[in-house]
């Protein structure tokens, strides 16, 4: 049985708390590791040592942290095979897909060797006699990121590459169900340069995320994850005088109008909705088709294109649509969900209930299922499913089909998918969710945008990545200067104002 370690002041360090979570293969259902679960104390020697690391860091150029980057990039690259392999076997992720998920947080580190540029400050000369005004960017100091399953790879370099090429220290909780990629990433930033200590690489529960909360030394703290635990951190880590910011669950709608082309529609949906085995914050999880025929219209084509997905383990190689869910009790509740839409009266199109995989009987597959005539009073609407199902809501109207995405608790990411430029500037500006996709199913944007979300969705007001990780991951210092010249006349006793 394999053990896995923390990754403490530039080493594999073993945990000393005595408790440990199983790490599952999801194609098997068998236990292939176990990952220590750190203690409070183990949590905050951590913390301790990155403190202790973190001062000479800042000290260091924005251009030589940002070389550190780009080594880091060019290892990546070296090892994405490896990467996507560990990624796949712990999550069950397809390979092409697990290689996304590390390219997408490489394109953030690849953002990240413009710190020389992105941390300059601004100047104002002769603001007033004598007075030059300038702002520098500063390092918070320690900075924390809590991370989720889903993404093991790109998420913490989402959080951790900005705060790092900012100046700061950084210590990663990432999820207990995957935590070997990160890991790997500790040991490659090692190997481009960074100092011992800056990227600690702590394992844990809800023990290692109440450290890191209510630790006096850390200075902020990211997460991504569920709604419930993200109101949770924000609440706790705004408390403790944290700069928090959270991102949370998501019930995304694609709208189709009876004008757009529906083969796209359809391979959009197919892609969006069953990739990664729904397990995607930006999936689309929902179908607002505008009008009955064009609903008829849409499933015609959609049905056969979902009954043909494959379902397998990433090692039986790129033939593969999508993999396991990552845990029993995650397919257990997408199935009792499932049922629920059934009971509640919606029509499945595609029935993925009796799907069972020869040679993997115990692994946490789902089939595809596809919903018709599902309405906004329905479990399988309301909740978010994080499984391989779509569900379908039929609109009369752009109108209605507008109302029911904007009406959602949930504003993480949302398309249209039209012909007809007006409507679809129209939607772009009027519905309230943070990233929109026109005739685009997941609209991700790229690293030197940003990403986040709008409601329920986001708790925070800064997003991930782009010009906003710097700005979170800094403080703002504004100075004065007056260089008088002549004789000093003595002090002055009442606030400076503009002549």
């Amino acid at each position: 049985m394999t053990e896995l370690s923390h990754y403490i002041n530039g080493e594999l360090v073993a945990g000393t708390s005595g408790r440990y979570a199983d790490i599952y293969n999801p194609a098997t259902g068998e236990v292939q590791a176990k990952c220590p679960l750190a203690s409070t104390s183990e949590v905050d020697a951590a913390i301790a040592k990155a403190a202790a690391a973190q001062p000479a860091w800042e000290a260091v150029n924005p251009q030589r942290r940002a070389r550190v980057m780009m080594r880091f990039v060019d290892l990546m690259n070296r090892d994405m095979d490896k990467l996507a392999e560990a990624l796949s076997r712990e999550h069950g992720k397809t390979l092409p897909d697990a290689a996304g998920d590390v390219q997408r947080g490489l394109e953030v580190v690849e953002y990240c060797i413009g710190a020389p540029h992105l941390l300059k400050g601004e100047y104002t000369d002769s603001a007033g006699p004598g007075i030059d005004m300038y702002s520098m960017r500063q390092a918070l100091g320690v900075c924390a990121g809590i991370t989720p399953f889903n993404f093991p790879a790109m998420i913490p370099m989402w959080m951790f590459a900005p705060a790092i090429a900012c100046g700061n220290a950084f210590v990663l909780k990432p999820s207990e169900r995957d935590p070997s990629v990160p890991l790997m990433l500790a040991e490659l930033l090692k190997e481009a340069g960074l100092p011992d200590g800056i990227l600690q690489v702590v394992q844990g529960d809800k023990e290692a995320v109440d450290a890191l909360l209510h630790s006096e030394v850390i200075q902020s703290v990211g997460f991504v994850g569920s709604t419930p635990i993200a109101e949770y951190i924000y609440a706790t880590g705004c408390a403790n005088g944290k700069r928090v910011q959270c991102f949370g669950g998501a019930k995304n709608h694609m709208i189709i109008m009876p004008d757009a082309d529906l083969d796209q529609a359809a391979d959009a949906l197919v892609g969006a909705g069953y990739g990664a085995a729904g397990e995607r914050c930006m999936a689309i999880s929902v179908a607002l088709p505008v009008g009955d025929e064009t609903a008829d219209r849409l499933l015609e084509k959609l049905i056969p294109k979902v009954e043909a997905l494959k379902v397998g383990p990433y090692t039986s190689g790129n033939d593969v649509d999508y993999g396991p869910v990552i845990t029993a009790a995650a397919k257990e509740n997408i199935l009792n969900l499932v049922e629920s839409g059934v009971k509640d009266g919606a029509k499945l199109a595609v029935d993925g209930r009796g799907f069972s995989l020869q040679g993997y009987e115990d692994g946490y597959f789902v089939g595809p299922h596809l919903f018709d005539n599902v309405t906004t009073d329905m479990d399988i609407y309301k909740k978010e499913i994080f499984g391989p199902v779509l569900s379908t809501v039929r609109t009369k109207s752009f109108e209605e089909a507008l109302k029911i995405a904007m009406d959602n608790e949930y504003g993480n990411g949302t398309a249209i998918y039209t012909s007809d430029g007006d409507t679809a500037r129209e939607f772009a500006k009027r519905v309230n969710v943070g990233m929109v996709g026109i005739n685009v199913p997941i609209p991700v944007p790229l690293a030197y945008h940003t990403f986040g979300g709008w409601k329920k969705s986001v708790f925070g007001d800064l997003n991930q990545h782009g010009p906003d990780a710097f700005k979170f991951y800094t403080r703002t210092k504004t100075v004065t200067a007056r260089w008088p010249s002549g004789i000093k006349e003595g002090g002055e006793f009442s606030i400076p104002v503009m002549e």
